[in-house]
């Protein structure tokens, strides 16, 4: 009898190492966490998906929730008004309509980012804010942002399911 064949995974690759400039390169590590953070939430079922795994409240679907928010500020000039709640998904909020919203925010910022011809010019920012940073710090950030929430993703989603990698 022939040996049991085995499955092999995709490689997962990340960003491309060979970005024509600066801004597709911070853009191409921006839509991979992107990408990574929206997967861990996929096939993990209620209530599981919004139950908090640390005593911090955090969850799989705040997350989400949370970067939603995060990236409208950044790229799209809508304020935050209460931080704390951008990490609480009501009842009403499914994993579907999250990620839906969350999927439609980024691309509505890509948008906003194809525009961008110099990275030293300053970044949108709601009216009544404090100056704004420049273009280059706010795709850092959103990295920084985007990384530091898809481990929190990981570690939540192997407490779920045992699942893990991007």
């Amino acid at each position: 009898m022939p040996p049991p064949t085995r499955k092999r995974k995709r490689k997962d690759t990340g960003p491309a190492w060979t970005a024509p400039d600066e801004k597709a390169t911070l853009r191409g590590f921006l839509d991979y966490l992107r990408t990574a953070i929206a997967n861990k939430v996929v096939d993990v079922p209620e209530p599981a998906v919004r139950t908090a795994g640390v005593p911090s409240g955090t969850n799989l679907l705040g997350l989400i929730k949370h970067l939603t928010a995060v990236e409208r500020f950044y790229f799209l000039e809508e304020p935050i008004n209460n931080m704390n709640r951008t990490f609480r998904p009501t009842r009403d909020e499914t994993v579907e309509s999250l990620l839906d919203d969350y999927r439609a925010t980024t691309a509505r910022a890509n948008q906003v980012i194809e525009t961008w011809t110099d990275l030293t010019q300053p970044a949108p920012r709601p009216p009544g804010r404090a100056l704004p940073p420049t273009r280059r710090w706010v795709l850092v950030h959103m990295i920084e942002e985007t990384g530091r929430h898809a481990g929190h993703a990981d570690i939540l989603r192997e407490q779920i399911d045992g699942s893990t990698g991007r």
